[in-house]
């Protein structure tokens, strides 16, 4: 059975950092792609949450979106929670730092 995603307010900033980054650096077919990867990796969370590798921090996990993005989420006992969305070229260690 899938379970309901929701979006904290980080994840949705994110995304549409990202979207924002492809339209005045790339083309409609790359944002295009983006958002039906973006998709397709959000409703394979939502049937299968644990699908997706475990992170360093307890109770985050990590899915591949692009080879230059992830997804940060959160499975909670009655929902899914995005987190953010993460450039894989940033530095790492910064990856769990919530912003303020």
């Amino acid at each position: 059975m899938a379970k309901e995603v929701k979006w904290t307010p980080e994840a949705e900033d994110t995304f549409e950092k990202i979207i924002l980054y492809l339209q005045d650096k790339w083309t409609e077919r790359e944002v295009s792609n983006f958002v039906n990867a973006s998709s397709k990796i959000i409703s394979y969370i939502s049937e299968n949450s644990l699908m997706f590798r475990q992170s360093r921090k307890h109770n985050i996990r990590e899915a591949v979106v692009t080879k230059h993005n992830l997804l940060l989420y959160r499975v909670k006992p009655r929902h899914i929670e995005l987190l953010a969305f993460w450039d894989t070229r940033k530095n790492p260690k910064k990856k769990f730092r919530r912003k303020k």
